[in-house]
């Protein structure tokens, strides 16, 4: 989730963490007090320092995060998750698990309102069933986190119009969530379809993803 990179739905004027970090270097070379240490310093090599990575907060751990949107971020140089939420204590207990095998700490929450009062958390990313889309999507506008969240988006229009006027607001940047659409393999066979390379196309198949197998009732949590 890079901030250089991110497809916004509104685009918005504010400093941005590289900025942040420069102006700091900035100022700690004549005060001769660094705050910030780049990379180089640390040894990392060409590896983002630890000052300049966004810290991320995962809010839904089912299928989706664990099998994209959690691999994603924990495998980007540029992003760190610092802390998990999920009402289901099994999922949240195997995510952490993953999580700290990789970076040794990790907060945990089962109320989404509380991971949001983390003011250490720079961005969000909701994968939460679809009605929670826009209410927990404005909550982390509210609170100053940058969003990135699972589609669909929002439920009706006056949703999507309400987030939008909430984006502009507070200035924050928002993306949805929908990897399909930049991918180079989907993109490839777009543009073979669209200048009829495969000749006159007649039918198209659709699949949606289905669970291995049944959940059943889970327990009053």
């Amino acid at each position: 989730m890079n901030r250089r990179n991110l497809a916004v739905q509104t685009v918005t004027e504010r400093t941005t963490r590289r900025e942040f970090c420069t102006t700091s270097l900035k100022a700690a070379a004549v005060m001769a007090a660094p705050t910030v240490v780049p990379a180089a310093a640390l040894g990392l090599g060409n590896k983002v320092a630890p000052s300049e990575r966004i810290t991320i907060g995962m809010i839904g751990i089912g299928r989706q995060a664990r099998s994209y949107n959690l691999p994603w971020f924990l495998k980007s140089p540029e992003t760190q998750v610092v802390a998990l939420c999920d009402v289901d204590s099994w999922r949240l207990k195997n995510a952490a698990e993953t999580v700290r095998k990789q970076v040794g700490t990790v907060a945990t929450h089962a109320d989404f309102r509380s991971l949001l009062d983390d003011k250490s958390i720079d961005a969000v990313m909701i994968s939460t069933p679809d009605h929670w889309h826009v209410p927990m999507s404005i909550a982390a506008l509210r609170k100053g986190k940058d969003v990135c969240c699972e589609k669909p988006i929002t439920k009706s229009i006056a949703e999507g119009r309400r987030l939008v006027q909430e984006v502009k607001k507070y200035k924050r940047v928002f993306r949805v969530d929908s990897e399909a659409r930049f991918k180079t393999s989907f993109c490839k066979a777009a543009e073979v379809v669209r200048n009829g390379r495969i000749g006159k196309l007649v039918s198209m198949e659709v699949g949606v993803p289905i669970d291995n197998a049944k959940c059943g009732m889970p327990a009053v949590m």
